[in-house]
């Protein structure tokens, strides 16, 4: 199971959004929402949370999840199970892959995560 998230913000409104891209034996599905207005770095977390909510309600626990993302604030807080300024969004993120059998985490850059790139940008500019 891959996990791709990736969050968008539009500085003037204030809005942000979330796309998540899981791939499951080849099949590819894309899911994107709204977030509540907040910093770029919490919503890159906020687009991680709900992921793993998705993967969780969608394929049951215990799964196996390779998970990337293109924020480096994420990536580097789950690998040390820590973060200064964004401890609750990364508590709540730890406690959902607490619940997979195994999360292997990677940053990749922007460019490798167009899909949940493009779902982030479509649903910042639906209504």
């Amino acid at each position: 199971m891959q996990l791709y998230t990736d969050a968008a913000l539009a500085p003037k409104s204030g809005r942000c959004a979330a796309g998540m891209l899981l791939i499951n034996a080849g099949h590819q599905s894309p899911y994107k929402q709204a977030l509540p207005a907040t910093d770029n770095h919490t919503a890159e977390f906020l687009a991680a949370i709900a992921g793993f909510k998705i993967l969780i309600d969608t394929y049951g626990p215990n799964q196996t999840v390779f998970f990337y993302t293109d924020s480096q604030i994420v990536a580097e807080s789950v690998d040390k199970a820590y973060s200064k300024h964004y401890a609750v969004e990364l508590a709540t993120l730890l406690n959902l892959q607490d619940q997979c059998q195994l999360v292997v985490t990677q940053w990749i850059a922007e460019s490798a995560n167009r899909g949940a790139h493009q779902l982030a940008q479509q649903a910042l500019h639906q209504n």
